[in-house]
């Protein structure tokens, strides 16, 4: 009877584990985050890693030159035009897209909080820039105009916050594993690739870049794990202001 309590009881552990996955797997983002962010500040201050900032810098731009960096032409053209989809205007009109699509599809807890957590991270990452005021990189190096702060990066951060929130939300429409596994790859690169041109074009240093990522991803997780308690919550208690299925799914198959 015990040894059939025993192995009841694991099981009943291993399929809460299962179900509670993603929460526990937010949860290890956001604590890597913060700590990776209060790392990298803490070295920021202190002037730890400058000498790295600006090997990476020194050897994408060997001539100290916008016009001379590492590579083909043609790729710094390209990574002036991708390092665009972390701007807040393009972001902001993305977001827009996405935001009336949820409310339209009756997603208002998905399309609310995405909103809340895109303002919540435009505020976080004006608010963390103006608390270290971290010069950017020599205007010689840079290839793109530039108008605030440097730590951290806020394409980085806000290319985080809302690509990597989009992929989470997405993964819960797809049931099979190699679907969730595209989205969450693509918001992942998308976010790789607007810190990258960053640091390519002279516009921060690696380290801003990394903060921005680490904060950024931290605050997306978090705005996850708050929709995620919501819906629970609300679920039990049939609350109005949660996600529904899309009106499709209100019409029943007909046969003819």
């Amino acid at each position: 009877m015990t040894s059939s309590r025993t192995i009841n009881f694991f099981r009943r552990a291993l399929r809460i584990a299962r179900t509670e996955l993603a929460a526990v797997s937010a949860l290890f983002v956001v604590a890597a985050g913060l700590a990776i962010f209060a790392n990298l500040a803490e070295d920021m201050r202190e002037g730890e890693g400058q000498a790295f900032d600006q090997a990476v810098l020194s050897a994408l731009r060997p001539h100290a030159s916008p016009s001379d960096a590492w590579g083909p032409r043609w790729l710094e053209e390209g990574a002036g035009d991708l390092t665009s989809l972390g701007s807040i205007a393009v972001l902001m009109l993305f977001a827009t897209i996405v935001i009336l699509f949820l409310f339209l599809q009756r997603k208002r807890l998905s399309g609310l909080l995405l909103l809340v957590g895109l303002g919540g991270g435009v505020m976080l990452s004006e608010g963390l820039k103006s608390v270290f005021e971290r010069d950017r990189p020599p205007e010689i190096y840079r290839a793109v105009a530039t108008i605030n702060a440097s730590f951290p990066s806020g394409h980085a951060l806000l290319s985080a916050v809302f690509y990597l929130s989009i992929a989470v939300m997405l993964t819960r429409a797809f049931p099979r594993r190699r679907f969730k596994v595209y989205v969450l790859g693509v918001g992942v690169v998308l976010t790789l690739i607007v810190g990258l041109t960053r640091i390519y074009l002279g516009a921060h240093w690696t380290t801003d870049v990394l903060a921005g990522w680490s904060v950024g991803s931290a605050w997306a997780m978090t705005t996850w794990l708050v929709a995620y308690a919501i819906e629970r919550r609300q679920m039990v208690r049939h609350a109005r202001l949660r996600d529904e299925p899309s009106p499709d799914a209100d019409t029943p198959d007909t046969v003819a």
